[in-house]
């Protein structure tokens, strides 16, 4: 380096690794410059962003307070420091960062989108919407700010509108399927091989498999790409010809179709959903096997899954699952509950020792969602966060009790006990984000109404000898 005491070099370097996908050096080379200019605001207004990608929340907050202290008006460092804030779930600081931001850059697509995702998280939809609009009209081919438009129409129920406004996802950097084949809007498939293929989570694909049949039923060969837990669960679809891992070599065929891109060539309202189930299923005999293992005197059978998957390897979804799952202390707000045998259905978690609470665990036992759904199937109630054994048991047709955060994934709508994909679900929201206490002791009273049992508050309650 030719002048490795001028901080603007290292500002410069690190931008050029930034763009090249290095956020650890970009991350170090901040540092670096910073150590030589400590004032130097856009610095810290940087280094903040690329320590929230590397998942380091609470020194990203630190380095963005710092950016806008520095620029109090500068709309990069505000909209910095509300994409922080927005991320460690503190909505309301956030959206009154982006507020300040827009003051100084009233027309900024990008910050107009942001604020439009963060009153989205704080349930004003309409509000939401209006900021996405504007955003799409000053950006109509930004493909981030016509995506973040799609969510808000799909959480609003607008589905007709938000399917095709969803295609946007694939336009972004990096997103775009990698496969040669046209894809299939609903056009004939009488004789045609389609190829329908996952795209994002297993709860993602355990959702939108429902409409594997219904494309065989246009007359086409369907084959099935699928997360490698996943493939023989589904492999009793019917109509579908194949179910193959992803990975695994790709077999001939005319057409492709992501399977979050099915309800838009299907045409799909709310009042249109496939919504009928069970259309998944356990193997032969696998349901029976687990009622008899877990023979509990006539208690309640309830499957508790209190975490997502910590996608350790993705940053940003690593900061939503910590907003979607439970501190495995949590629980002990299920303790002693007469009738109510708990049993996890957690993943690669063992359950937390609280007295009172005597979870089983099964989990060794799993080895795929095959085997997941024989467990599933032998309970008689399972209570979830938004992950995929949610999915599992409500497209089986058991009953669910989601527990939602309080910005709730689009998919199950705003200010609704309900979802019109899952009959059997009923949606428990948070109304305060990151606030599971409430959630928790209106699950016990309903547990407890559910046994028709009466006990001493909770505080009151001793265990029995």
């Amino acid at each position: 380096m030719l002048h490795p005491h001028n901080p603007a070099t290292w500002f410069n370097l690190a931008n050029a690794q930034s763009r090249a996908g290095r956020t650890l050096d970009a991350a170090d080379s901040l540092i670096r410059c910073l150590r030589l200019a400590p004032g130097f605001g856009p610095a810290h207004a940087n280094l903040a962003t690329h320590l929230l990608r590397l998942g380091l929340l609470d020194p990203a907050r630190d380095f963005a307070a710092t950016a806008v202290a520095l620029l109090p008006d500068d709309a990069e460092a505000l909209a910095c420091q509300g994409g922080i804030l927005h991320h460690g779930g503190e909505f309301a600081r956030a959206a009154d960062c982006y507020r300040r931001a827009l003051r100084s850059a009233p027309d900024h697509a990008g910050i107009l989108s942001s604020l439009g995702n963060t009153l989205d998280a704080l349930g004003r939809m309409d509000e939401a919407l209006a900021l996405h609009d504007r955003a799409v009209g000053l950006g109509p081919a930004d493909a981030t700010c016509r995506f973040n438009r799609a969510v808000s129409l799909l959480t609003s129920g607008a589905y007709a509108e938000g399917w095709a406004e969803y295609e946007w996802r694939w336009r972004r950097p990096g997103h775009a399927p990698p496969i040669a084949a046209p894809p299939w809007r609903g056009e004939a498939l009488e004789g045609r091989t389609i190829l329908l293929h996952a795209e994002q989570g297993l709860g993602d694909t355990l959702q939108f498999v429902r409409y594997a049949p219904p494309v065989a039923a246009r007359g086409a060969r369907v084959l099935l790409e699928v997360q490698p837990p996943l493939v023989r669960l589904l492999r009793g679809l019917p109509g579908v010809a194949e179910v193959f891992a992803r990975g695994d070599p790709r077999p001939r065929f005319d057409f492709h179709c992501p399977l979050l891109s099915l309800p838009r060539a299907f045409g799909t309202t709310l009042e249109t959903i496939p919504a009928t189930t069970p259309y998944l299923h356990p193997g032969p005999g696998a349901v029976a096997r687990w009622r008899d293992r877990l023979a509990t005197d006539d208690a309640l059978l309830v499957g508790l899954a209190w975490a997502g998957a910590p996608h350790r390897d993705d940053a940003i979804s690593m900061l939503l699952d910590r907003r979607r799952s439970l501190a495995p202390a949590d629980l002990a707000a299920l303790v002693y509950i007469p009738g109510v045998r708990f049993v996890s259905l957690q993943k690669d978690q063992s359950p937390p020792h609280i007295p009172g609470l005597g979870m089983l665990n099964p989990m060794a036992d799993m080895k795929d969602f095959a085997d997941t759904a024989g467990l599933v199937g032998a309970l008689d109630l399972v209570i979830s966060v938004d992950t995929s054994v949610a999915h599992l048991a409500a497209g089986m047709g058991c009953a669910v009790w989601l527990l939602s955060r309080a910005d709730s994934c689009w998919r199950w709508l705003r200010d609704r006990a309900d979802s019109p994909w899952y009959p059997s679900m009923t949606i428990y929201r948070q109304s305060r984000p990151g606030d599971w206490a409430e959630i928790l002791a209106r699950l016990r009273a309903d547990l407890l109404t559910r046994t028709a049992a009466a006990v001493p508050p909770l505080a009151a309650t001793r265990p029995t000898r």
